[in-house]
């Protein structure tokens, strides 16, 4: 029994379009897995411009954001993200990637018409790549899963703001046109959107880091004396946190549904692998330490799925799923966490070869058990909630 992806609750023109993503990426987007221009830090620019090309070839560029530029419901939009994530590379090609997807939902919510039309126009037709600048080196004493630390500074002067300090793991931002900005004012947390590349933002170093499919990869980068035109604020002075927290749930949950795509890809390779392989006198599948791995995978993945389907409910209800979407990314990246490792075990020497996508599947899924908040903090987060919930039952 091969993992089927659900169809039940998703309207006919949603699986219309996740299906043709489904088709692009399998038969377009694959063939790429093996290209030399994906280095270390992800896909050449001209690779991902190769990719998008063949997207808007095959409609499918962009395809959770309507031409009117509504965007699906977050249940639909789990359908079509899954099949972009068959392979590493889809996301990127179809523009569902992060931080991009992230970035264009939030721009959605919260910036002006101006501003929508100068930055989120050309995020949606694929023609740029954007970044978002949070996160700051732990050697620096600032944020990482905690944003309050936030170190860097913004101030008013005259019609500009004024923005200093340094930020990690910003992912993407070389080659970027589009960059927000977070930073502290004396009023609280601040977000510019900013044109990319600017002379005061400069990229100290892009590190090596597990994963190798996002263009750009993660880098350090110092911002000095950047000046921002007062328009480009994102909202209000103070309120940035509270944007944070409209891309946040959303963002948590698109992760899920793209790296379940990878598993399911990953999981099919294994299955195959089992299936064609022989030792010991039988086919790796009819030995029970192998048979039971692909029938706990296949009970992982639709697990993963449904979880991800009640936390896009959930959203979709207009509810802010702060708790629901904590829940379902500890309980997704660790399912997908075992998956992937599950499939490298089932292939062996194989399994830790570039000669199949598995290796990298398994980097990428293990780096997203980081992403968007580690495990723990997570799970820290929700039993103080608990704790919460309890001392108000007891002072009822």
């Amino acid at each position: 029994m091969a993992f089927k992806f659900e169809r039940n609750g998703i309207s006919d023109p949603a699986l219309e379009i996740a299906d043709r993503v489904e088709a692009f990426v399998r038969d377009k987007i694959v063939p790429f897995e093996h290209d030399k221009r994906l280095r270390a830090h992800g896909p050449s620019q001209d690779m991902v411009e190769e990719m998008r090309a063949l997207a808007r070839e095959a409609g499918v560029m962009t395809p959770h954001i309507l031409p009117d530029g509504s965007h699906l419901t977050h249940r639909a939009t789990a359908a079509v993200l899954m099949r972009s994530g068959l392979s590493p590379l889809g996301p990127t090609a179809v523009n569902t990637a992060a931080p991009d997807e992230g970035n264009m939902y939030l721009l959605g919510k919260v910036a002006s018409p101006e501003l929508k039309k100068r930055f989120l126009d050309p995020l949606v037709a694929g023609k740029t790549r954007s970044a978002f600048f949070m996160t700051e080196l732990a050697a620096d004493d600032g944020a990482g899963s905690d944003p309050s630390m936030m170190k860097t500074t913004c101030r008013p002067d005259g019609n500009h703001w004024v923005v200093n300090g340094r930020k990690a793991y910003i992912t993407g931002v070389e080659g970027a046109t589009v960059g927000i900005v977070m930073a502290k004012s004396d009023d609280g947390a601040c977000m510019f959107l900013v044109d990319l590349p600017n002379p005061a933002i400069t990229i100290e170093r892009v590190l090596d880091t597990l994963d190798s499919t996002m263009p750009g990869g993660h880098a350090v980068v110092k911002i000095d004396n950047l000046r921002v035109p007062a328009d480009q604020m994102l909202g209000r002075n103070g309120e940035g946190f509270r944007y944070a927290q409209v891309r946040l749930a959303p963002a948590r949950l698109t992760h899920c549904m793209r790296w379940l795509g990878a598993c399911v890809r990953a999981n099919e390779i294994a299955g195959d692998y089992a299936n064609k392989r022989s030792a010991f006198g039988k086919k790796l599948i009819d030995h029970e330490g192998v048979g039971f791995m692909l029938a706990e995978s296949l009970i992982d993945l639709k697990q993963a799925e449904l979880m991800t389907y009640w936390c896009a409910d959930i959203l979709d209800s207009g509810a802010r799923g702060t708790t629901e979407s904590s829940m379902t990314k500890v309980a997704v990246s660790e399912a997908l966490m075992r998956i992937a490792d599950r499939c490298v075990q089932m292939m062996g020497g194989q399994g830790i070869t570039a000669d199949t996508v598995v290796e990298r599947v398994f980097r990428e899924v293990r780096a997203f058990r980081i992403y968007d908040g580690p495990t723990e903090v997570h799970k820290w987060s929700l039993a103080g909630k608990i704790k919460r919930d309890w001392e108000k039952g007891q002072a009822a």
